[in-house]
């Protein structure tokens, strides 16, 4: 448990060095629970009242359009699980967080976080800090559906984050690329199969000396 808690304390001091004081409130406030796979964090039109960073494991954010799950985030290690709109302004959510594996999560609330501000308000600057990571993290995928092709998607996919293809059932990666599994396969075979050697005839190959 030790371990996990140091997670969450580094990740917060590569953003900005703590005190050991602040260090300390950390630890001493910090809930840590196991959530088996599939278990469902948020739901459609429920209030969100807490936020969750991944110690290990892996959440799936996804909307239900007609009855079927359109998956737009996953979140793994050293990510934040937050649905900003609805934890922010206690709005009905429009989405879905689910564990797509076992997971171990830091399980934050609106007051803890207020608790620890007033007592040490340089950790407000920090949670500033780390919304800002998050909000441009989102704003760059936003950017990837508008303007990116399934396969530069699946590509940018593959190498910012090789682990998902090893731990996420193809239908949710097509679902969160874009396309169908169908094409997702395509994708792949395209992408894995090596070009074929370019070949001349004996006539080409004498025209060109």
């Amino acid at each position: 448990m030790e371990a996990m808690q140091e997670r969450l304390i580094n990740y917060f001091s590569r953003i900005m060095p703590l005190t050991d004081a602040e260090a300390a409130a950390i630890r001493d406030s910090m809930c840590i629970k196991p959530f088996p796979k599939g278990t469902v964090l948020l739901r459609e039109g429920q209030v969100s009242t807490e936020c969750y960073f991944v110690l290990a494991g892996c959440v799936r954010q996804y909307y239900l359009v007609d009855g079927e799950e359109k998956t737009t985030n996953f979140f793994t290690e050293n990510q934040w699980v937050v649905s900003v709109n609805s934890f922010a302004n206690q709005a009905p959510a429009n989405h879905y967080f689910a564990c797509c594996e076992d997971s171990q999560l830091v399980v934050g609330t609106e007051q803890k976080e207020n608790d620890l501000y007033e007592r040490f308000p340089r950790l407000e600057t920090i949670s500033r800090l780390v919304m800002g990571t998050v909000f441009g993290e989102l704003q760059e995928q936003l950017a990837t559906y508008l303007t990116d092709t399934p396969e530069q998607r699946y590509q940018k996919l593959l190498k910012a984050r090789p682990d998902l293809f090893q731990r996420i059932p193809q239908y949710q990666l097509a679902s969160y690329i874009g396309v169908t599994p169908e094409s997702l396969s395509r994708i792949r075979k395209r992408i894995t199969t090596p070009a074929a050697p370019v070949t001349h005839s004996p006539a080409e190959k004498a025209a060109r000396g």
